[in-house]
């Protein structure tokens, strides 16, 4: 069939096939994203392997709170930002009958805000905030001798990865033990965003 005779030009013929190879590059290109997502999500539930020293120094496997949405937060008691323990600790009682807990991690590493015992460190967030949720021996969350927890917390990609800023930053953790949120040290326990991802998880099966 000549061109022009109801066949369309060669020209045109010839132009719809990079449009299609590139068409099929961009849907494998699709696949193959959503395939890492898929397998760093994977590698990112490593919460739940770690066992650490309760602030009464009893052991406690982290594994024992699967199926749980957990809040982990380093904290301090002399820091401008330590009445969030009040905060933390509402969140901890508004939420914890549907599967929540708040994990504090007392560290010195900021200006030196938290110099006391663990003796002294629970007695004050007894005594002056009424803490209740689970509150863990004092720990290195940056620099040298960083906690293996918090290597591997900071070693995530961006967003989630990078060095703790200060105290109380945060880290939302899925029931399977995935690392799906952070929240900067001055996000405040009720902020609205942070509340919202937490219902979202909390709504999630594990």
């Amino acid at each position: 069939m000549r061109e022009g005779a109801g066949a369309p030009p060669r020209a045109t013929l010839a132009g719809v096939t990079p449009r299609l190879s590139s068409a099929a590059r961009l849907l494998l290109a699709s696949v193959a994203a959503l395939l890492l997502v898929g397998a760093t999500a994977k590698l990112e539930a490593f919460v739940l392997d770690f066992s650490l020293k309760r602030i009464d120094g009893s052991a406690q496997d982290l594994g024992e709170y699967r199926g749980q949405v957990l809040l982990l937060v380093n904290v301090a008691s002399k820091c401008g930002l330590t009445p969030q323990y009040e905060g933390l600790e509402s969140l901890y009682e508004k939420y914890r009958d549907r599967g929540f807990a708040v994990l504090g991690f007392p560290s010195n590493d900021f200006a030196g805000q938290e110099p006391g015992s663990e003796a002294e460190i629970a007695d004050f967030c007894r005594s002056t905030y009424g803490v209740k949720f689970p509150m863990f021996s004092k720990i290195t969350v940056k620099g040298d001798g960083k906690h293996p927890l918090y290597q591997k917390l900071t070693g995530l990609p961006a967003p989630i990865g990078g060095e703790v800023q200060w105290n109380f930053q945060k880290y939302l953790v899925d029931r399977r033990g995935e690392v799906v949120a952070k929240f900067d040290p001055r996000t405040a326990p009720d902020d609205a965003g942070l509340v919202k991802k937490l219902e979202e998880l909390l709504a999630e099966r594990s």
